[in-house]
């Protein structure tokens, strides 16, 4: 099958959004500095092991991949400027641009591509991010010229080309460096930015790249970023990126919580926009290996239980989306099918605790069985709370306490910790959410481990799950997937409480006035790179 691609005009984009008025009679100025406060520190700078959402905001200036995506999730252009795959499903073609070259000088070229997809095989590199799993469907990777990479897979995967199109690029010497594995400065990518500094804890710092002409054919312009250099600065807590936006410390923030949305909207000296996230809801993923969640009626209770719409409203003032599916309704393969089908039913829960012989409770209220209490450790890793998901977590465990019996005990953890408890499964929930698309969110969270499932942190290997994304895979009709996931769903949710969805994330960004081009990247909708960001006169 032959999938052509053909390159689209480079067109002036201009975004609009409320507080924004159309600036058509500006025209985009070159040069100055943006500091943009962001909520979320890279735990590595390199991209393709760097597996935090919110960190691509801040990569994604230095690292490239062969293709972009519109809005409808068609592919386009970017450092390939096409792409065939075969007619038996199982071998991609990419046809690189000849006018690419990385930020050390560094030739673009086949050869380099390749090189990174045969290090994404290589558990020494890969071990513990999702790309190893995606990686390992490959059968072979070819070089015919120095301009077309062939790919060949095992089996047909049609979720592959979300993986090889969206792979950002790093050049060959950063294969032999020290910083391969942190990321850092000689970790050079083809993008329009390159980094200059990263300090720890405080900020990181990219110059222009002169020599960038080959933007995404979805991009506002061509040539080199109009800023001469941009600084994100690392602000975790809300109030505190607001403040520094409202005093001119930072031009633009992102991760705006509900409470502070407020001072945004409708001011004519900011802009505010917001767009839901693609992917996986964050969710309370219940672990069926271990303690009392290994019960079918313990997982049925808490969903069944839980009262979240209000506990949404409280916390995020209406600014969040509430979810009820295993993706997100921006998601092509959303099924909407369980919306308010479950939830805010204490007597059903109650009664099916009871009937697992939970019957017995004590002066704290927590419920017991053969002296055991009713208790649940819910992980939450340190590098993933944002959003005010502390406070989700705290206000789920006191409703849970008082409607059900149910103690939920919440513990944050760091990388090296996160780790170690995913792998010895002694744990009894994990709160995640990811922003995968094209299937790969659920694949991850829902194959065996053993099939590598690189985030199942239901650590289930119900025989019923397999053969449904098994068959989601082995098509090219998204119809047809989009049944086997509905199919999925409704077992792993409605019949087998693996998962408690709770909200979909989403991004927000505020900006000063003067601010111009700031935006979502289409189809992920997450915030676009600052490529097109411009400051007027001010």
């Amino acid at each position: 099958m032959k999938v052509a691609v053909t390159a689209l005009s480079a067109l002036a984009l201009l975004v609009l959004s409320s507080g924004q008025s159309l600036y058509a009679a500006e025209q985009p100025q070159s040069g100055g500095s943006l500091t943009w406060g962001v909520e979320t520190e890279p735990n590595t700078l390199n991209p393709q092991l760097n597996g935090q959402s919110k960190a691509e905001l801040i990569l994604r200036v230095a690292y490239e991949s062969l293709l972009a995506r519109k809005a409808d999730g068609a592919y386009i252009p970017w450092l390939a400027s096409g792409y065939s795959l075969s007619a038996d499903g199982k071998t991609y073609t990419f046809t690189l641009r000849n006018d690419v070259k990385f930020s050390n000088g560094e030739p673009f070229n086949a050869h380099a591509v390749a090189e990174n997809f045969r290090h994404a095989q290589d558990p020494a590199y890969c071990a513990g991010s999702s790309i190893c799993a995606l990686a390992g469907r490959i059968d072979s990777i070819d070089t015919p010229d120095e301009h077309t990479l062939r790919i060949k897979l095992k089996q047909v995967y049609s979720p592959f080309l979300s993986f090889a199109a969206g792979l950002k690029l790093i050049s060959p010497s950063s294969w032999s460096s020290p910083q391969l594995k942190a990321g850092g400065t000689d970790i050079a990518g083809t993008g329009p930015f390159i980094l200059k500094r990263y300090e720890k804890g405080q900020q990181i710092e990219y110059i222009r790249n002169p020599d960038y002409h080959w933007a995404s054919a979805n991009a506002g312009h061509q040539g080199p970023a109009y800023l001469e250099s941009l600084t994100y600065r690392f602000l975790p807590e809300s109030s505190v990126r607001s403040g520094a936006l409202l005093s001119g410390q930072v031009d633009v923030i992102e991760g705006i919580s509900g409470n502070d949305a407020g001072e945004f909207k409708n001011n004519a000296d900011f802009t505010y926009q917001h767009a839901l996230n693609p992917g996986t809801p964050y969710s309370l993923f219940l672990n069926v290996k271990y303690g009392p969640t290994q019960e079918l009626k313990v997982r049925q209770a808490l969903l069944q239980g839980l009262d979240i719409s209000p506990i949404l409203q409280s916390i995020y003032r209406g600014e969040r989306t509430r979810v009820w599916g295993i993706t997100s309704p921006v998601d092509p393969l959303y099924d909407p099918s369980l919306s308010g089908k479950y939830g805010n039913n204490p007597t059903l829960a109650n009664q099916l605790l009871d009937e697992a012989g939970w019957k017995n409770k004590g002066a704290d209220g927590i419920r017991s069985k053969d002296g055991q209490p009713l208790s649940i450790e819910i992980i939450q890793a340190q590098a993933t709370v944002r959003d005010q998901r502390d406070v989700l977590l705290q206000a789920l465990q006191a409703q849970a306490r008082q409607r059900l019996g149910i103690e939920l005990k919440i513990r944050y953890v760091d990388s090296g910790t996160y780790s170690e408890v995913r792998n010895n499964g002694k744990f009894g929930s994990i709160a995640n959410s990811n922003t995968d698309t094209d299937g790969i969110d659920i694949e991850n969270h829902y194959l065996p481990i053993n099939a590598g499932g690189a985030i199942n942190y239901s650590r289930t290997d119900a025989p019923e799950i397999l053969p449904l994304l098994q068959g989601a895979a082995q098509t090219q009709d998204n119809a047809e997937r989009k049944t086997f996931y509905s199919q999925l769903q409704n077992f792993a949710v409605w019949q087998q409480a693996l998962a408690i969805p709770l909200y979909e994330p989403e991004d927000q960004i505020a900006a000063a006035s003067y601010v111009r081009g700031v935006g979502f990247r289409p189809f992920k909708q997450m915030p676009e790179n600052a490529y097109d960001v411009w400051l007027s006169k001010h």
